[in-house]
C-alpha cells in the first residue's frame, strides 16, 4: 500500500508496474511512425490480411492498418485518427508528441511525483504553449489564394506524391474554396461535398479539378444511341425499366408458340410504354440507379432508350445519388408515373470522354446551370497504389484549407513553433513554484523532439540544429525552423513553409490528453 516516508510519493508496486507497461506499450507505437514525419521522413510498405500492398508515410492510415493489441498502444491509434478528424493533417506529429511526453512522465514518476500532479501540470502547459503559438500566428485571408498553397505544399511535401505538389495543390484548395457557400462567414466544411473519382491509366499529372459531375465508367451503348448531348435534361430514375417479376420465385409454362409470342408482345408494349413516358418528360440524358430484386434495364430497354436519342448511363449507386442531386439539381424519381420536367436536372453538356494514357471511358456533366456546391476530383494513376496515396495525400490537403477555414491563421512550419513553444514555456516555468514548475520544463523539453526528429530524418546532426533553433528564437526569430532541402535553419516565412495554427494547437491538445488518461491508469482489469 502507499507509505509515506518524509515528502516521497512511494506507490504500490502493481499500479507502478501497469503504468510503466502501458508508457512502454505506447512509445512502441510512437517510435513505429516516428520514421516518418516529415519530408524527408521514410515511407511504410504494409502487407495487409488480405494480401493487398499498401505504401504511405500518413500517420493515421499506418496506424489504423497496425494489429495493435495493447490498450494504452491502442489509444494512441485512436489519438492519430481523432487528429485526423479534427485537423487532417499532423497525424504523425501528434503520435510523435505524445511518445515523447509520456518519456518525460517516466523520468518525473521516478523521481516521485504523483502521476495527478504531473497530469494537473501538462494540462496547463498545454493551454499556455497553445497561448504561445496563437500569439506567434499570423491571421490569412481565404481570398489571398497563394497563402492557402503554401500551407497545402507544406502538408504535401512529406507525402509520395510530392513531386506532383504543383499540380495538386492548387486543385486542393480550389475544390474547398469551390463548396463554401460564402468564404468570409463561412466555419466549416463538409468535404464530402467533393467526389474523388479514381481512374487508373496516365500519371498523376493528367489528374484534373471538375466543377460538375464525372461517373467512373462511359454510358451505356450495348445498343447504340448517343454519346455526346448538348442542353442535356437529366433524369435520375429508380424505377427499373425490365419487364415486372412477381415477388414470390414462380415458373410459367408456356405450351404454344401463340402464348409464347403475346408474352413478348406485352413485355415490348410495357417497356416502349415506359421508354415513352420517359421521353415525354423532355429527359434526354437517364441515369438508371443500380436495382438487386430485378434487372434495373434489359437489352430492349436501352434499344428503344438509343432510339429516341437517350444518353444512358446504367449502374448509378445508392450512395452517390445524394451527392448527384445536390450537384444537378434533380430530384430522383421512384415511379414512371411521377416523372415530369420539374424533376430534371439540367447541364450544358454531356457526354463519353476517353482517358488519355487508357482506353477507358468516363461520362463527364460539364455547365451546370445551378451547381449546389459540389466539386468533383477526376484522379489518375499508374497503378492502384499511387492513385490510393494520391487519394489519401488529396484529402489531407483539403484537411489543411479546412483548418484555415476553421481557424484562420498560419504559423511557420519546419518544427519552428514546436521550439518557439518549448523556449517560451521554459521562462514560464521559471516563474512557477514547487513541482509544476519542473513537470512544465519537462513538457517544454518534450516538444523539441519534432525538430530533433525532422532533423534525423533529413540525415542532419540533431543536436547541433535544435541548438541552433533554440539560438535564433531567443534571438526574437520566431520563424526560424529547419530547412531540409539545404541542411540549414532557415527562416521558415522567407521559404513559404506555412502550417494552419489547428494543427500545431491540436496535435499538442490531443498529445496531452491521452498522455494525461494513460498517467492516470493504474490498473489492467481483464473481463472475460
Amino acid at each position: 500500500m502507499v507509505g509515506i516516508s518524509g515528502e516521497t510519493y512511494h506507490e504500490r508496486s502493481k499500479g507502478k508496474d501497469v503504468r510503466t507497461s502501458n508508457i512502454i506499450a505506447a512509445k512502441a507505437v510512437a517510435n513505429a511512425v516516428r520514421t516518418s514525419l516529415g519530408p524527408r521522413g521514410m515511407d511504410k510498405l504494409m502487407e495487409l490480411s488480405s494480401g493487398e500492398v499498401l505504401i504511405s508515410n500518413d500517420g493515421a492510415t499506418i496506424l489504423s492498418k497496425m494489429n495493435v493489441l495493447h490498450p494504452a498502444a491502442k489509444m494512441l491509434v485512436e489519438l492519430s485518427q481523432s487528429q485526423d478528424i479534427e485537423a487532417g493533417d499532423g497525424t504523425t506529429t501528434v503520435v510523435v508528441i505524445a511518445g515523447a511526453l509520456l518519456e518525460a512522465c517516466n523520468s518525473l514518476l521516478s523521481k516521485g511525483i504523483h502521476p495527478t500532479a504531473i497530469a494537473a501540470s501538462f494540462m496547463k502547459a498545454a493551454d499556455q504553449a497553445t497561448k504561445i503559438l496563437e500569439g506567434i500566428a499570423r491571421p490569412v485571408d481565404l481570398k489571398v489564394r497563394s497563402d492557402l498553397i503554401s500551407a497545402v505544399n507544406t502538408c504535401l511535401s512529406s507525402k509520395v506524391v510530392c513531386q506532383n505538389s504543383d499540380l495538386l495543390a492548387p486543385i486542393a484548395v480550389d475544390s474547398v474554396l469551390g463548396i463554401l457557400e460564402d468564404p468570409e462567414t463561412a466555419t466549416n466544411v463538409d468535404l464530402r461535398d467533393i467526389r474523388m473519382v479514381e481512374q487508373m491509366g496516365g500519371t498523376i499529372d493528367d489528374t484534373e479539378l471538375v466543377n460538375g459531375l464525372v461517373f467512373r465508367k462511359g454510358s451505356t451503348k450495348s445498343a447504340g444511341g448517343p454519346s455526346q448531348i448538348t442542353n442535356a435534361k437529366v433524369a435520375l430514375i429508380q424505377f427499373c425499366l425490365s419487364a415486372p417479376k412477381t415477388d414470390m420465385d414462380n415458373n410459367i409454362v408456356v405450351s404454344d408458340y401463340a402464348a409464347m409470342d403475346r408474352i413478348l408482345r406485352d413485355e415490348r408494349k410495357f417497356l416502349l410504354g415506359l421508354c415513352k413516358k420517359v421521353k415525354k418528360s423532355g429527359a434526354n440524358v437517364v441515369l438508371i440507379q443500380k436495382s438487386i430484386l430485378r434487372d434495373a434495364y434489359n437489352e430492349l430497354s436501352l434499344h428503344f432508350l438509343a432510339k429516341m436519342g437517350i444518353l444512358v448511363v446504367t449502374d448509378v449507386e445508392r450512395t452517390d445519388v445524394e451527392f448527384i442531386c445536390r450537384t444537378l439539381g434533380c430530384t430522383p424519381v421512384a415511379h414512371v408515373d411521377s416523372i415530369s420536367a420539374e424533376k430534371l436536372g439540367h447541364a450544358q453538356h454531356v457526354g463519353d470522354v476517353t482517358m488519355p494514357g487508357s482506353g477507358h471511358k468516363v461520362v463527364k456533366f460539364t455547365g451546370i446551370q445551378n451547381p449546389g456546391h459540389t466539386m468533383t476530383v477526376l484522379l489518375r494513376g499508374s497503378n492502384e497504389l499511387v492513385l490510393a496515396e494520391a487519394n489519401r495525400s488529396i484529402h489531407d490537403a483539403q484537411c489543411v484549407v479546412r483548418s484555415l477555414v476553421k481557424k484562420r491563421f498560419l504559423i511557420s512550419g519546419g518544427g519552428a513553433p514546436e521550439v518557439e513553444a518549448a523556449l517560451r514555456l521554459k521562462e514560464y516555468a521559471l516563474g512557477m513554484t514547487g513541482m509544476d514548475s519542473y513537470c512544465i520544463k519537462a513538457f517544454a523539453e518534450a516538444l523539441e523532439v519534432i525538430p530533433y526528429t525532422l532533423a534525423e530524418n533529413a540525415g542532419m546532426k540533431p543536436i547541433d540544429i535544435v541548438t541552433e533553433l533554440r539560438k535564433k528564437h531567443a534571438e526574437g526569430i520566431t520563424g526560424a525552423g529547419i530547412n531540409v532541402k539545404k541542411s540549414v535553419v532557415s527562416d521558415m516565412y522567407d521559404l513559404n513553409v506555412l502550417q494552419p495554427l489547428l494543427v500545431s494547437t491540436s496535435a499538442i491538445n490531443l498529445a496531452t490528453e491521452t498522455v494525461c488518461m494513460i498517467l492516470k491508469v493504474d490498473d489492467l482489469i481483464v473481463v472475460q
